[in-house]
């Protein structure tokens, strides 16, 4: 049976993570014939949709400890409903969005302390650690553009100004320095075929008969 593999996609808002996880996932299945499950973050199980409906939700007032605990807590259900299950069954996950979401925008750019907020998450997640990570790394400014040409309402954490969004990339860049083993860096300006191989590459040392 193939081992399961924990992959994880990370990336400021409008970087192009869902754009590239599902073309990662498609191109896993078909090219190297390796079942992968595609899920989200937050949600992806029911009780961590209706999480994510609350904290996207521009109307309400959402602490910044409220806010990670409730990232925490819809994280908590999905690796144990979901996630751990597909493991355990040799299944790939490719998960856009993980704890290194949480260490950057609440941790980081919400000053809650990494530490902290990493202390949080292992609890939430029983310390599963992704297999490799793969970072959308773009400007924010461009990140901004991108999503405006989108036309859809943004949500609560969209609506935070740019140098809340530069703490974030700027959180990202640092953990991937402290973890190179772990992270790989994807530069999201390039093309989409470029991308998908350059994020394909980064996992063959994974796949089975890699050696």
């Amino acid at each position: 049976m193939t081992e399961g593999r924990l992959i994880t996609i990370e990336g400021i808002d409008g970087s192009g993570k869902t754009t590239l996880a599902a073309a990662l996932a498609r191109t896993l299945h078909e090219q190297d014939g390796i079942n992968t499950h595609l899920l989200r973050e937050p949600g992806g199980v029911v009780l961590a949709e209706k999480i994510r409906d609350l904290v996207k939700d521009p109307s309400l007032h959402t602490g910044a400890r409220a806010e990670a605990l409730l990232y925490a807590a819809a994280r908590a259900q999905l690796v144990e409903q979901a996630v751990l299950p597909l493991l355990a069954a040799g299944r790939w996950v490719l998960l856009d969005r993980y704890i290194d979401s949480s260490l950057a925008y609440q941790g980081a750019a919400r000053g809650l302390g990494v530490k902290e907020v990493l202390a949080v998450n292992s609890f939430a997640t029983g310390g599963l650690s992704p297999d490799r990570t793969l970072l959308l790394n773009i400007d924010p400014l461009e990140a901004r553009k991108r999503l405006a040409k989108r036309g859809e309402e943004t949500d609560r954490l969209e609506q935070e100004d740019n140098s809340f969004f530069e703490d974030v990339a700027g959180a990202y860049r640092q953990l991937a320095e402290r973890e190179p083993d772990r992270f790989t860096v994807l530069d999201a300006t390039s093309t989409r075929e470029q991308l998908l191989d350059e994020a394909r590459a980064a996992l063959v040392a994974l796949m089975p008969d890699s050696d």
